[in-house]
């Protein structure tokens, strides 16, 4: 450490060796307590906090919380019936023989620092450089750099090169919006904040660039949620001439490193489980599972394909039993049609598996000998097990609706094994998806992956049917990273896109770097994006992005602490050539 007139040593690293000697401290003031005419303050550092004491009971007169202040003293030991156990340093104090104020503090603060957590994000945002002297908050940011460092051990030990690629690019359409940026010297131009180093990174593999990776920042304007925020970081990287498991291995290796690095829970072992998407939409009813959840969905439209109960007719018709909750009370069920009311649904019907081997429950009327026969076998129905009744006319809504029920009824149920971290890959997404609203196909992924079969793949008019080499990483229900094999084939990538609508000259403008580049020999490539920030907030067990991040913007995308977004002036518009309407 450097030692000068401000500090010598740290206050939380001073211990019961160190008493007798005098040391300079600097830091805030966490905390001022007055015992009848002896104050105490309570010193805090990056490091820890450490108790003052001064035999002049004038010293610490005036001094408010939160000044920064530097002090000087003797170590000794704290009367035994003075120990506080909740602080490392809680045997030891400082009697302080000078005290000098650095930086005074209101006397009435917007928040408490210890207890930060407590009141509104806005208000901490605000204020986050008040928040982040709250040890919880300054940890996540010190597991931050702790990671970071981690990453690129690793990355280097597996032979890749750090590029960093351009902050400024051109517009792309990679599925949300971008942020765009006046041309002052092109009038009507714009640049683009990237959303990621898409096309950058294909470009290094062209350039000859065998594996690239870098920490990079990437910018969406979409609407922020809890896993999500306007401007994040992800482990971007590509490799030439590989394979989708090639892929597969260096990414599992960086999580299952990582997280058995960085925390004593249990991870899955290596490799990770594969689950094509398909059967996760089927037995998850979603792309990104949590599999500490035991349970699974069936699809039991097939058993009730002659039903004569009119919310089942003509539907995709799924079920998700669950064991030995038969005997729980009317209001614990119907917390459960509440939620699914909550999320959209008309209602869910169920039935229980009584001792005698009957069926009673809501739907179970509605039911014919047959059709109870069936649902009994097929789902493996036990005595006091209860079968959910989840349906709908679009197999896609039942699908979304299964999955919201299967997660709530994991939690309700205590299912969810909390000291475990859960990967998965899912792999053989869709290449295309039917936009309803649209009434058109679009990409369902990125659109530069390369089609399973080929350019052979995309001579039909069945687009539903055309798999691409996608595949996300999940942990915990959470998406931990996307990646795919990319199309390098121009004549691929032209009928791809015209899938989607985009004609050939089309692809030529609005990707002209990429076209003219794989005109010169683009070798076969992929790579995948672990997104930083989701990993640290795994680790760290919170469930918001913002609380991983320095300076985040709040939920509804707004800087509190810099006033942005914020208006420009008349002069500055004018210099951009920009009229706001």
């Amino acid at each position: 450490m450097i030692k000068n007139k401000y500090r010598t040593s740290y206050c939380g690293t001073l211990t019961e060796s160190d008493i007798d000697k005098t040391f300079t401290l600097s830091g805030w003031i966490e905390n001022i307590r007055d015992h009848g005419g002896i104050i105490f303050l309570d010193l805090r550092d990056e490091t820890g906090t450490i108790q003052l004491v001064s035999n002049d009971d004038k010293m610490f007169n005036g001094y408010t919380k939160e000044s920064t202040v530097t002090v000087e003293g003797k170590l000794r030991k704290r009367a035994e019936e003075d120990y506080n156990p909740n602080l490392e340093t809680g045997t030891i104090e400082l009697l302080v023989t000078k005290i000098t104020l650095l930086g005074k503090s209101l006397n009435v603060l917007p928040f408490e620092v210890k207890t930060s957590h407590e009141v509104s994000e806005e208000l901490r945002l605000k204020y986050r450089y008040l928040d982040l002297r709250n040890k919880k908050v300054r940890k996540n940011i010190q597991r931050r750099a702790e990671l970071l460092k981690f990453i690129r051990h690793e990355m280097d030990d597996l032979g890749f090169l750090e590029v960093q690629t351009p902050i400024i690019t051109a517009s792309s359409p990679e599925g949300a919006r971008d942020f765009v940026i006046p041309s002052r010297k092109y009038p009507g131009k714009f640049y683009a904040l990237p959303q990621a180093p898409q096309i950058y990174k294909e470009l290094l593999m062209v350039g000859g660039i065998d594996k690239y990776y870098q920490i990079a920042p990437c910018f969406r304007d979409e609407d922020s949620r809890a896993d999500r925020t306007l401007e994040f970081y992800q482990l971007d990287f590509e490799m030439s001439f590989v394979e989708e498991e090639d892929i597969y291995k260096v990414g599992e290796k960086i999580f299952y490193d990582i997280f058995t690095h960085f925390s004593n829970k249990k991870v899955s072992p290596l490799p990770f489980k594969r689950i094509p998407y398909k059967e996760s939409m089927l037995k998850y009813g979603t792309d990104k599972p949590d599999l500490r959840n035991p349970l699974e969905i069936i699809d039991i439209t097939e058993y009730l394909k002659d039903t004569t109960f009119k919310p089942f007719q003509k539907s995709t018709i799924r079920a998700i039993k669950v064991d030995e909750i038969g005997t729980n009370s009317n209001s614990w069920f119907n917390e459960i049609v509440d939620y699914a009311s909550s999320i959209g649904m008309p209602g869910i019907g169920y039935v229980t598996l009584t001792e005698d081997g009957s069926l009673k429950g809501p739907i179970d009327k509605f039911l014919t000998d047959e059709e109870r026969k069936n649902l009994i076998e097929k789902t493996n129905l036990q005595t006091n097990s209860v079968l959910f009744f989840i349906a709908n006319k679009k197999e896609k809504n039942a699908a979304k609706y299964a999955g919201l029920i299967r997660t709530y009824l994991g939690k309700k149920c205590n299912l969810i094994d909390e000291d475990t971290y859960e990967f998965c890959i899912i792999n053989d997404f869709p290449m295309f998806e039917y936009n309803d609203e649209e009434k058109k196909y679009d990409f369902c992924h990125n659109p530069f992956s390369m089609p399973k079969g080929g350019i052979e793949a995309l001579k039909t008019d069945n687009l539903d049917d055309i798999l691409a080499y996608q595949y996300d990483f999940v942990c915990n229900g959470y998406e931990m990273s996307s990646g795919a094999l990319r199309n390098h084939d121009l004549d691929c990538l032209e009928l791809a896109f015209e899938k989607v609508g985009y004609s050939k000259d089309i692809v030529k403008e609005r990707f002209s770097s990429l076209y003219n580049a794989f005109k010169y020999g683009a070798p076969p490539h992929g790579g995948m994006a672990p997104g930083i920030d989701r990993m640290i907030m795994l680790l760290n067990d919170v469930d918001n992005l913002r609380e991983v991040q320095a300076f985040p913007t709040s939920a509804s995308g707004i800087d509190n602490l810099m006033g942005s977004p914020s208006e420009l002036t008349e002069a500055q518009l004018r210099e951009l050539h920009i009229k706001i309407r």
